[in-house]
């Protein structure tokens, strides 16, 4: 008989992964998480779609013909130039529900549940992140055909209108950043929604989203024309051909588009370092 050794055989562990490629793979997992949960309450999606749809109908019919856009009052023409802002204002109203997830993840100790687990460092919030982006996109899209419904036309091409659009989710996931920070600074999802939703309000007033700027008092004016929000609204005009496109000298409103894109792209990487190292040490 053959003697049986005494040694066990060494197992040979699996090679890592780059740490990018990890990284990717993992958000998508947890973004494909996110948006099954998503599709399983849709009352979510719904509650999202009728608060931008109101905001079109009640801007367009009740105070569109008392506002001056170019020198005229006509509704058409301000049903026009507000179609951008609605735009802007739902892509970033979508924060408040990016925090309160992620806080109702914290109150639940699912996010403990995920830091135990072999993954890469973020990712649980960039899934969180391109899931809500997801939603977006499809809340946006609903938003078109009602504007179109409403008389809101675009008169630079199909291509610019996408790159307009394409802007408007940066701006979206860029502001998600944000509400993901304050997901996981507070203790509830209540304290997250209200959170999120206080600092939203000035931010999409004191810009050119409703009315022109440059009717405002001069330190008000400054104010809007460097918000980064007013930077994509008024790239949106442009790239939609739509009236109110500015005449001021402030830099963003003369390089809209390149604005825009600065602005959310240094949102993201401030707030993304910020929030991941928050999820490091959140308890």
């Amino acid at each position: 008989m053959s003697a049986v050794s005494g040694t066990t055989p060494r197992l040979t562990a699996p090679r890592p992964r780059g740490g990018v490629v990890q990284s990717l793979t993992d958000s998508l997992v947890v973004a494909r998480r996110n948006l099954i949960r998503m599709s399983r309450i849709p009352e979510m999606i719904i509650f999202g779609l009728i608060q931008p749809i109101m905001f079109v109908v009640l801007f367009s019919y009740v105070f569109g013909g008392s506002m001056n856009i170019g020198g005229t009052s006509d509704p058409d023409v301000y049903r026009n130039f507000l179609m951008a802002g609605i735009f802007a204002q739902t892509v970033t109203f979508a924060t408040a529900g990016a925090g309160a997830g992620i806080a109702d993840d914290m109150h639940k100790g699912l996010i403990d549940r995920f830091r135990s687990l072999p993954m890469a460092r973020g990712a649980v919030l960039t899934g969180r992140t391109l899931a809500d982006l997801v939603q977006t996109a499809l809340t946006v899209v609903v938003l078109a055909v009602v504007a179109l419904l409403v008389g809101w036309r675009i008169h630079e091409g199909v291509p610019k209108a996408l790159g307009a659009f394409a802007l408007l989710l940066l701006l979206g996931y860029a502001f998600s950043w944000i509400g993901a920070l304050i997901g996981l600074s507070v203790r509830t999802p209540e304290a997250a929604t209200s959170g999120g939703l206080i600092w939203l309000f000035p931010v999409t007033f004191v810009s050119n989203a409703f009315v022109d700027s440059s009717q405002m008092t001069p330190w008000l004016r400054h104010v809007a024309e460097w918000n980064p929000f007013s930077a994509t609204v008024q790239a949106c005009r442009e790239l939609f051909g739509n009236p109110g496109v500015s005449t001021s000298s402030a830099w963003p409103m003369q390089h809209s588009v390149l604005a825009s894109i600065i602005w959310s792209v240094l949102i993201i990487a401030v707030f993304r370092t910020l929030a991941v190292r928050k999820y490091r040490s959140a308890a």
